[in-house]
């Protein structure tokens, strides 16, 4: 009589976890663009407290949203620049980063519900518990952090920290890789039973790396209004790099902190960035994955967009799209290089 295959018989379903994982990944997309609207129509402080649970319901009558608009008053912002701004004017800006929160709430949610699901089903392969857990651990790190970046501007700033900015959006992305990448190596277990996880290669340490850097200097641009610096491309005003502009002076914290040179830099390292991910999308090629197709594509795509949010002076639709393609990217790459990883030879 045939036995039946312990892999049958295994209540363990990694197509069905990885499945879960990847609408996670979708929705992070969906927050990557949110807060990107968020930021680019100011309005990341319209909300001045931090309430995880109460805060899932927005102010529904008039005496609700006028204690919320009186918050937004007294901080620098409101002070500085938005003196007349109607309750009606508050309500816009209040709708966009209520929606980033919400999402976050459902994202946060969407992954610890299954997860626990999963857990007592004992649907969740060996060997991948504990890296789902790290990744709802980081996903509650990131609550944190999105509190603390808003927190930046609500006492001496008239806007959040652009370090503070950074750190929250690689933190999504890491969330956002990391399910990806898990995603991957479960797909693969469910293709041949007994798959182990891929490693990631050399190649992609380098082309994530770069990518990282590019989109780290982006947040910078964000953070700092940057992009309104100059609207040419590929000179800035008259010049490749405009005089009388320090490029490390008083120090290593102009290229973090001053406008001009965070542009610049978010500029050019973008060609080294490609430069990196092509690398990547042949050795992918080679492996056999299409994925190599997707990063050539969405990296070329993303430098066309980097320059016409320069040339639009950041109109809003181009550089969300910007931002959203950012994480397509990601995306890509991740795909790419866990293609290369699964290959006995890993450079």
């Amino acid at each position: 009589m045939l036995q039946p295959s312990a892999a049958f018989l295994s209540p363990a379903r990694p197509r069905a976890v990885a499945r879960w994982l990847l609408i996670v990944a979708a929705l992070i997309v969906a927050m990557v663009v949110v807060g990107g609207i968020t930021r680019l129509t100011e309005s990341g402080l319209s909300i001045t407290q931090w309430k995880p649970i109460s805060g899932t319901i927005p102010p529904l009558t008039d005496a609700q949203w006028r204690a919320e608009f009186a918050n937004y008053q007294r901080i620098p912002e409101y002070q500085a620049f938005n003196r007349d701004m109607t309750l009606g004017g508050f309500k816009a800006i209040f709708f966009w980063e209520y929606l980033h929160r919400l999402l976050g709430r459902i994202i946060g949610l969407a992954f610890a519900v299954p997860l626990i699901w999963f857990a007592v089903k004992r649907r969740i392969p060996a060997g991948y518990g504990w890296r789902l857990v790290a990744i709802l651990a980081l996903g509650g790190m990131q609550g944190a952090i999105g509190w603390w970046m808003v927190a930046s501007g609500l006492v001496d700033r008239t806007d959040v920290s652009h370090v503070r900015l950074a750190i929250h959006l690689m933190t999504a992305l890491t969330l956002l890789g990391g399910i990806v990448w898990t995603a991957l190596d479960l797909l693969a277990l469910d293709a041949l039973s007994g798959t182990r996880p891929a490693r990631m290669p050399l190649v992609g340490v380098v082309a994530i790396g770069m990518l990282g850097i590019q989109i780290m200097f982006g947040a910078f641009t964000a953070g700092l209004d940057a992009g309104y610096a100059f609207a040419s491309w590929p000179l800035m005003g008259d010049s490749f790099f405009p005089a009388g502009v320090p490029m490390l002076s008083p120090g290593w914290t102009n290229a973090v902190d001053n406008p001009v040179v965070v542009q610049f830099i978010h500029r050019w390292w973008a060609f080294a960035a490609a430069i990196a991910l092509c690398w990547l999308s042949v050795r992918a090629t080679r492996a056999g994955s299409r994925a190599g197709f997707w990063v050539v594509g969405l990296v070329t795509l993303q430098i066309f967009l980097g320059v016409a949010t320069l040339m639009t002076g950041v109109l809003i639709d181009v550089a969300v799209a910007h931002q959203a393609n950012a994480a397509l990217l990601l995306i890509s790459t991740i795909v790419a290089a866990h293609a290369v990883g699964r290959q006995p030879r890993v450079l």
